[in-house]
C-alpha cells in the first residue's frame, strides 16, 4: 500500500495512517523531478525544524483514489523512490515479517512487469500477445490422446475402463475419424452407372446404389489400420513425446501401458484391419493400407529427427485414404477381367481417385505449417526437423503455394465429371479463404494471429469441399428428381448399348443369307 503525498513528504505519517493510497497520477507527479518552488522549501524548512504538521488542513486528501494498475504503480515507486527504506527508517518498530512480506510482494510485482513501463504501455503489450505476437501462442484446440490419458490415469488402477480409455488414446482418435471421412466421402463420389441413373427403378437412390456392406468394412478396415498406425508411431517417439506440451500427456509417456501392450494393440488392429478390407473390399484397397501403415509408422516417424522431407512424405500419407475409397467402390462395378490393380489406380476411371487424393495431399500444408508454428521452439527442443523453426519463411511459402493450389485441383473434379457446376462455386469460396488466410500468414510470417487464422480455416475448408462434393455429385439429383416426380427421360436420351461383336455377326449372318438367296435363285 502507497501513502499520500503527505505522508511521502513527514515519514511518520505512513506508519499513523497507512490506509492512505496514492491514485496512478499523484504518484507519477510524486516521483517526477520538480523545479524548486515556494512550497517546496516550506515544507523542508518544516522538516528540518521538526514541526509536525499532520493535522494540517492542506496535508489531507480529501477523497480516495484507487489505480487501475496499482501493482505496476507499487512496482513503480519502490524500485524509484526506495518506499520500503523510507518506512523502515520511519517506523523502526515494524515487524521484520511485514517487511520481508513487503519486500517479496514488491519483487514478485517488478519481475512480472517492467518497472519503467507505463500502464498504458503494458495494457497495449498483453493485448499484442494475447492477439498473436506471443511465440509461444497455441492454437491447438485440446488433443483427445491427451484428454482420454488424463481421463484414465483418475480411474483404479484395477479398472476396466481405465484400461480402454488408454488403448483408445493410443489410436489418435480425432485424426482415426478424420481418415476414416476422407475415404468415406471418395467412396461416395465415385460417378454413378449410367445405367442406375437411366433407370432409378433400380436403385432409388443413387447414393446408396452402392453395397452397404461393403461400406461397413470399408469404415471399420480403415479405422483399425489407423488406430495400428497411429499406435505404432507413439511407440517408437515416448521420450521425444515427453519434450512436448501437445504430446507430454500420452499413454506411452504418462506409463499408462507398457510398450509391450501397445505392439500387442498395434499387430491385433492392423490385422483384423487388413483381413476386414480384403475380405469386405478388393486387394488392391488392402494393398494400399498396408502401405500406408507401414509409409507412417516406419518412414515418417523417424524422418521427423532426420529431414524436413517429412512433412511431404506425411502428406502422401493422409493422400491415399481417398483413393482407398474410390478404389473401393470400383471394384463393386468392375467386370471380370477389368479389376486388376492396374485398372483400378491406372486407368482413365481412376482420374477421379488421384485428384481427391491431391485435395487431401495439398490440404496437409497449409494445416500442418500453421500449427507447427505455434509450436516450433518445442519441435527445436524435441529435435523434430520441422521447416517452421528450421526456414520459417519457407514454412510460410509452401502453405500459400499449396493453398492455391486447391484452385485447380477442384475445377478437375468437375472437369472429369465426377461433381456438378455447384462444386465450382462452393469450393471457389471455400479455397478463397483459405488463400486469403495463407498469404496473410505468408506476409506477416506467423505474426498477429495470421497463424491461428489459417489453421482454423483449414479446418473448416476440408469439411466444405467434401461435403459440398458429395452433395454436387454428378447424376445425383437428376435421379433424386426422376424418382420423386417420375418425369420421363427424352428420346434422344435413350440408353442405347453398342456391342461391335454383335453388328459382326449380323453382317455376317445377313450377308450369309443374301449369298444363299442367290444361289436358289440360281
Amino acid at each position: 500500500m502507497i501513502p499520500l503525498r503527505s505522508s511521502l513528504l513527514r515519514p511518520g505519517a505512513a506508519s499513523r495512517d497507512p490506509a492512505r493510497l496514492l491514485c496512478s497520477q499523484c504518484l507519477h507527479r510524486a516521483v517526477r523531478p520538480r523545479r524548486p518552488s515556494v512550497r517546496a522549501f516550506i515544507s523542508s524548512s518544516r522538516l528540518r525544524s521538526g514541526v509536525a504538521h499532520d493535522n494540517s488542513p492542506s496535508s489531507t486528501l480529501q477523497k480516495t483514489y484507487f489505480s487501475g494498475n496499482r501493482t505496476v504503480d507499487d512496482a513503480t515507486f519502490m524500485s524509484n523512490g526506495n518506499l520500503l527504506d523510507s518506512l523502515s527508517t520511519a517506523n523502526p518498530s515494524a515487524s521484520p515479517a511485514n517487511t520481508r512480506a513487503a519486500s517479496s510482494s514488491s519483487s514478485d510485482a517488478t519481475i512480472q512487469s517492467n518497472p519503467e513501463e507505463l500502464p498504458h504501455r503494458r495494457r497495449k503489450r498483453l493485448k499484442e500477445e494475447a492477439t498473436g505476437n506471443n511465440s509461444t501462442e497455441h492454437v491447438i484446440p485440446p488433443d483427445a490422446s491427451a484428454q482420454l490419458s488424463s481421463f484414465s490415469s483418475a480411474l483404479p488402477t484395477t479398472s476396466l475402463r481405465r484400461k480402454m480409455a488408454a488403448f483408445l488414446a493410443l489410436t489418435k482418435p480425432r485424426l482415426s475419424v478424420l481418415i476414416v471421412l476422407t475415404t468415406t466421402s471418395a467412396y461416395g463420389m465415385y460417378p454413378i452407372s449410367t445405367l442406375l441413373t437411366l433407370d432409378p427403378s433400380i436403385a432409388p437412390l443413387p447414393t446408396l446404389s452402392t453395397s452397404t456392406l461393403t461400406f461397413l468394412y470399408l469404415t471399420t478396415g480403415t479405422f483399425l489400420s489407423s488406430c495400428s498406425a497411429n499406435t505404432l508411431n507413439m511407440m517408437f517417439e515416448p521420450q521425444y513425446d515427453a519434450q512436448m506440451s501437445r504430446t507430454k500427456n500420452r499413454p506411452l509417456v504418462r506409463g499408462l501401458l507398457s510398450r509391450r501392450a501397445a505392439l500387442l494393440f498395434a499387430i491385433a488392429t492392423a490385422a483384423s484391419g487388413l483381413g476386414l478390407l480384403y475380405i469386405g473390399t478388393n486387394p488392391t484397397v488392402t494393398a494400399l493400407s498396408a502401405f500406408n501403415i507401414f509409409l507412417y509408422a516406419f518412414v515418417y516417424t523417424p524422418l521427423k529427427r532426420m529431414h524436413v522431407i517429412n512433412t511431404w512424405v506425411g502428406a502422401i500419407v493422409g493422400g491415399i485414404p481417398p483413393l482407398m475409397g474410390w478404389v473401393a467402390a470400383a471394384g463393386q462395378t468392375a467386370t471380370m477381367g477389368h479389376d486388376t490393380w492396374r485398372d483400378m489406380l491406372l486407368s482413365e476411371d481412376s482420374i477421379g481417385g488421384w485428384l481427391l487424393g491431391g485435395i487431401l495431399f495439398a490440404w496437409q500444408f497449409p494445416h500442418f505449417n500453421a500449427l507447427s508454428h505455434t509450436i516450433r521452439e518445442e519441435y527445436r527442443a524435441a529435435g523434430y526437423k520441422m521447416l517452421a523453426w528450421t526456414n520459417p519463411a519457407r514454412n510460410a511459402r509452401v502453405a500459400l503455394r499449396y493453398s492455391v493450389l486447391m484452385f485447380p485441383i477442384s475445377i478437375g473434379l468437375w472437369w472429369v465429371g465426377v461433381v456438378g457446376h455447384g462444386f465450382l462455386v462452393g469450393s471457389t469460396v471455400a479455397n478463397g479463404w483459405l488463400v486469403k488466410e495463407a498469404y496473410r500468414f505468408w506476409k506477416q510470417q506467423g505474426a498477429n494471429g495470421t497463424a491461428r487464422g489459417l489453421f482454423w480455416a483449414s479446418i473448416w475448408q476440408l469439411p466444405i469441399l467434401l461435403v459440398g462434393g458429395l452433395l454436387t455429385k454428378k447424376g445425383l439429383w437428376d435421379g433424386v428428381w426422376n424418382q420423386i416426380f417420375g418425369q420421363p427421360l427424352d428420346d434422344e436420351d435413350d440408353y442405347l448399348y453398342y456391342d461391335a461383336e454383335e453388328e459382326e455377326l449380323e453382317t455376317s449372318d445377313s450377308g450369309a443369307v443374301s449369298a444363299g438367296s442367290n444361289s436358289s435363285s440360281r
